[in-house]
Order: C-alpha cells, then sequence, then structure tokens
C-alpha cells in the first residue's frame, strides 16, 4: 500500500514537471459555438491529433483533427497551430436554422482548423481558442465555421 502511494505521488510530480516543459497529452472542455469534450495528443515535437466530441442542434459531433504546431511570436509557452481532418454529426434539425424541421440528419464533412494556444509554466493547465471551418459533404451539405476556447489539463 505505501509503494503505491509513492508511486502516485511521483506520478503526479514528474506530470507537473512535464507540463511546466512541454505536455504530451491533454483532455479537457470546449466551449463555443458547439461545446463538449476535447483530447489532444502528440505524435511528435510539432504534430498533433486532436479529438472533438461536441453537441449542437439536438445532436452530437465526433470531429478528428491532425495539427501542425509551432512556437508563436517568440512567447515562451504560447503556440500557432493549424490542420485539418473530418466530422461525422447526428443532428435533429427541428431547432436549426436549416435543413427541415423535425428531420434528423447523419453529416460527413471536411475539417480545418487554425488556433493559438498557451501552456501555462507552472500548473498543467492549457488554453487555446481557434477558428474550425466545416464542410458537410453527406447528408445536409453546406459550410459553416464556429469559433471555439478550450481549457485543457495537461500531462
Amino acid at each position: 500500500m505505501k509503494r503505491g502511494i509513492i508511486v502516485f505521488v511521483m506520478c503526479v510530480c514528474f506530470a507537473g514537471l512535464a507540463a511546466a516543459q512541454e505536455y504530451n497529452t491533454g483532455i479537457g472542455i470546449r466551449a463555443g459555438n458547439s461545446s463538449g469534450l476535447t483530447i489532444k495528443h502528440f505524435t511528435s515535437r510539432k504534430a498533433a491529433f486532436e479529438g472533438l466530441l461536441t453537441t449542437r442542434w439536438e445532436g452530437f459531433d465526433i470531429t478528428g483533427l491532425y495539427e501542425v504546431h509551432g512556437k508563436a511570436f517568440d512567447v515562451n509557452h504560447l503556440n500557432w497551430y493549424y490542420g485539418g481532418g473530418g466530422h461525422i454529426g447526428f443532428y435533429n434539425g427541428s431547432n436549426a436554422n436549416w435543413g427541415d424541421r423535425g428531420v434528423a440528419y447523419t453529416v460527413i464533412g471536411i475539417d480545418g482548423i487554425l488556433g493559438l494556444e498557451y501552456t501555462f509554466g507552472d500548473l498543467p493547465v492549457n488554453i487555446g481558442i481557434d477558428w474550425k471551418p466545416a464542410l458537410n459533404l453527406v447528408g445536409y451539405t453546406g459550410l459553416w465555421s464556429e469559433g471555439g476556447l478550450s481549457v485543457r489539463y495537461v500531462f
């Protein structure tokens, strides 16, 4: 039991140190035109995959993105990023300003993303702001864009 507690404390300490330099994975919430959960995992120093599970229009959307990151404005812990990916959404058109009232839609499309994120040096927290345009190719077709604010716990 004591060994388990010691291992747990060491993991928490090392996670805090890793977050102060750079993070590997972040899990949190996203708010904006659509809100939900976000998870981002870096596969290299400059490349990450991000997954979003968001709700909107009495439905939900699953989005997968590949992102390229770089240092922004020569400021420590501040990065810009861009990328793209795809989404699948399941919506009820009854409360939307589009589509036919009472008709359920399944949509599939492509997404882009452009944003800035800051990872705090002393806290395992990351904050990002982005613009994410999307184009539905299947289902109710159309182009839209949305902004988002993400807050993640990073480790």
